[in-house]
C-alpha cells in the first residue's frame, strides 16, 4: 500500500539515493543477472518498520514517476530550470551554421577540383568530348595522342587559361614528367596456328622529361622516340604534378589553399580487344600557402573559436547524457531489488529496458562526431589537415543525428507523437519482413549481373544491379531499363524479359504492398489503443500508484548545502 505523505530522508538527498546502491534491496543486479527472488517478505514485522517500508515504497515511486517525467514537469515538480533541454536547443543552433560554414568553404574546394580536372581532360587529351568514353584503335592514333599529352604540357604556360607551375624532381631520374609503358616479360600471340607463349611477369621502362627552363629554350624530343612493345603492351602512363593556387576562398575571409595535382593519363591495353582507352586521374592534395598576402584582411581566428565553442557545448551534453544513462542504470537496479527482495517477483527485460534511453545513446554518438569533426575542421582551417570528406561525414551525420533527436521532444506531446509510436510498434514485424524480402532480392541481383552483365549497361556490376532493381522498385527507369537490353543473343533477350516482368510484378503489387501494409497496420492497431484501455506494464503500473502531480510541491526534497553544475542539469 502507498502512503500519500512526505518520505522519510534524513542523512541523505534523494538525489544521493539516485546514485547509490540501495542495501536494504539485496545485492547489486544491473541490468542483467536476474537471478532467483524470495517468495516474499516473511517474518514479523513491527507497525514502525512497516510504516517506514512504506515510506521507503513511496519514495521509490515518487523517483521513478521523476525519472520518467517531460522536462517541463520536472521544471514543475522541483523548480529546477531544464539546462539540458536548452543545451541540446542550442546545440542545434551552433551546429547547424558550424555544418552551413563548413558547406560553403567545401564546395568551393570541390568546385575548384572538377573544374581543374576538366580543364586537365581537354588540355592534355586529344578529341576529348564530355560524357563521351576516351579510345583509339591504331597505333598511330595511340602514338599521336602520347605526343599530344607530352606536347600540351611542355607548352602548358603558352597556352593554359589557368595559372599553373611544374612540379619538379617527381619523375623518374628527378625529372617532371614520367612517360610509362608496362609489358609482359615474354609475350608471342600467333593466332593462325592458337598459340601463345607468355612470361607474365611484367616489366616498366619509363623515360622522363623536364619542361624548357624558358620559352626560347629547346625542347626534349626525346619522347619521339619511345617505341611501344604492342604484341606485349599492358598499358602507357604519363604522370606529372602541376600546382595552383585557389583565390576565390578570399570572398568567405579565407585564405587561399595551394593545390598540387597529381595527373596520370592512362592508355589501358590489359585486354588486348584492339581498343585502348585513355583516362585522366586526378588527385589534389591542399597544403598552406607560404607568405599569403592579401591586401586588407587581417588574420582572422573567429572560426576556429566558434568550431572550440561548438566542441565544448557537444562535450557539456555528452557528459549529461551520459550521466543520465547512469542515473537510469542505477534507478533500474534499485526498482529490481525492490520487486525482486520485498515483491518476490523479476522485472522483465522490457521493463529494463525503459531505463536505458536510446535517444541519450544517439545523442553521445551525435556529440562524438560532432567533437571529431570540430577538430578536423580546425585541421583544415590551419592548413594542417585536407580531410574535407571525413570532415563532411561527421559533421553531416552529427547534424542528422541532433536533428533527429529534435523528435525527443515531440514525443512528450500525444498528438505529435504518433511517428514514434508507429515506428516502434512496426519495427519487429518490418525487420522480420525485409530479411525475408532481402533474400530474393539478392537472388535477383546475383542472377540479373551473371546473365545480363554482358549484355545491359546497368547490370555490369552487383552494386549497380542493387541500384537498377532499387529503382525499378520505385517506379524510375522502367522503359529505359527495357529498352537498353541489347538483341545480340535471342536467348538472353527473352530471359531478360522474364527476369523484368516477374522482379517488377513481385516486388510493386506484392513485397511493396505488404511492407506499406504492415506500416498501416501497425498505425490502425496505435489509433484503436488510444480509443482503449492501454495494457500497463509492471513498471507503469507501479509508478500509476503515486497520484502526486508534479505541481504538488511533494517533488522538493531538502538539498545538499553543495551540488555541482551537473548535478543540478535535470532533465
Amino acid at each position: 500500500m502507498a502512503s500519500t505523505g512526505h518520505p522519510s530522508i534524513q542523512d541523505t538527498t534523494e538525489k544521493d539515493k539516485l546514485l547509490t546502491s540501495v542495501s536494504s534491496y539485496g545485492s547489486q543486479d544491473v541490468l542483467g543477472g536476474s537471478g532467483s527472488c524470495p517468495s516474499g517478505p516473511s517474518g514479523f514485522q513491527s507497525q514502525p518498520q512497516l510504516k517506514e517500508e512504506e515510506e521507503e515504497e513511496e519514495a521509490l515511486r515518487r523517483k521513478l514517476k521523476y525519472f520518467f517525467m517531460s522536462p517541463c514537469d520536472k521544471y514543475h515538480a522541483k523548480g529546477r530550470k531544464p539546462f539540458k533541454l536548452a543545451l541540446q536547443l542550442l546545440k542545434i543552433v551552433v551546429v547547424t551554421v558550424q555544418l552551413v560554414l563548413f558547406g560553403l568553404s567545401n564546395q568551393m574546394v570541390v568546385t575548384f577540383k572538377e573544374e581543374n580536372t576538366a580543364a586537365f581532360k581537354h588540355l592534355f587529351l586529344k578529341g576529348y568530348q564530355e560524357n563521351a568514353p576516351q579510345a583509339v584503335h591504331t597505333q598511330a592514333e595511340l602514338y599521336s595522342r602520347i605526343n599530344f599529352a607530352v606536347e600540351q604540357y611542355l607548352a602548358l604556360p603558352q597556352i593554359a587559361l589557368g595559372q599553373y607551375a611544374y612540379v619538379m624532381g617527381v619523375g623518374v631520374n628527378g625529372s617532371a614528367l614520367s612517360l610509362c609503358q608496362r609489358y609482359y616479360r615474354r609475350g608471342t600471340i600467333d593466332p593462325v596456328n592458337d598459340t601463345f607463349d607468355i612470361d607474365p611477369r611484367v616489366v616498366t621502362a619509363c623515360i622522363g622529361l623536364n619542361p624548357p627552363a624558358h620559352s626560347f629554350a629547346p625542347r626534349n624530343d626525346d619522347y619521339k622516340n619511345f617505341t611501344l612493345q604492342f604484341h606485349k603492351l599492358i598499358n602507357v602512363t604519363v604522370d606529372f604534378q602541376l600546382k595552383a593556387i585557389n583565390i576565390q576562398t578570399v570572398i568567405n575571409n579565407e585564405i587561399p589553399d595551394c593545390y598540387t595535382f597529381a595527373i596520370t593519363i592512362v592508355m589501358d591495353n590489359k585486354a588486348h580487344s584492339g581498343k585502348v582507352k585513355i583516362s585522366l586521374q586526378n588527385q589534389a592534395s591542399i597544403k598552406e600557402c607560404k607568405d599569403p598576402n592579401v591586401s586588407g584582411h587581417a588574420e582572422s581566428y573567429a572560426l576556429e573559436f566558434f568550431d572550440v565553442l561548438v566542441a565544448f557545448v557537444c562535450l557539456l551534453s555528452l557528459l549529461l547524457c551520459g550521466r543520465s544513462i547512469l542515473r537510469g542504470i542505477l534507478l533500474q537496479n534499485e526498482y529490481v531489488q525492490f520487486f525482486c527482495h520485498k515483491l518476490g517477483r523479476s522485472v522483465s527485460w522490457d521493463d529494463r529496458m525503459e531505463f536505458i534511453n536510446g535517444w541519450y545513446i544517439l545523442l553521445i554518438i551525435s556529440d562524438l562526431f560532432t567533437i571529431i569533426g570540430s577538430f578536423i575542421k580546425i585541421g583544415i582551417e590551419s592548413k594542417t589537415l585536407s580531410s574535407y570528406d571525413v570532415c563532411g561525414i561527421l559533421l553531416g551525420t552529427s547534424t542528422l543525428l541532433v536533428w533527429v533527436g529534435v523528435i525527443r521532444y515531440l514525443s512528450f506531446f500525444q498528438k505529435y507523437n504518433i511517428l514514434i509510436v508507429t515506428l516502434r510498434a512496426a519495427f519487429p514485424n518490418v525487420i522480420r519482413f525485409c530479411c525475408c524480402a532481402a533474400a530474393i532480392y539478392f537472388g535477383y541481383c546475383f542472377c540479373g549481373w551473371i546473365v545480363l552483365g554482358p549484355y545491359h549497361t546497368k547490370f555490369r556490376s552487383l552494386s549497380m544491379v542493387s541500384e537498377c532493381l532499387f529503382s525499378l522498385i520505385n517506379g524510375d527507369d522502367m522503359f529505359v531499363t527495357f529498352a537498353e537490353m541489347e538483341h545480340s543473343s535471342p536467348l538472353v533477350w527473352i530471359f531478360s524479359q522474364v527476369y523484368l516482368y516477374t522482379f517488377i510484378s513481385l516486388f510493386i503489387y506484392m513485397v511493396l504492398s505488404l511492407f506499406i501494409a504492415l506500416i498501416t497496420g501497425a498505425y490502425d492497431t496505435i489509433m484503436a489503443q488510444t480509443q482503449e484501455q492501454v495494457r500497463m506494464t509492471d513498471l507503469h503500473a507501479f509508478i500509476a500508484q503515486c497520484a502526486d502531480t508534479p505541481s504538488s510541491g511533494k517533488f522538493r526534497g531538502p538539498e545538499g548545502s553543495s551540488c555541482s553544475f551537473l548535478c543540478c542539469c535535470e532533465w
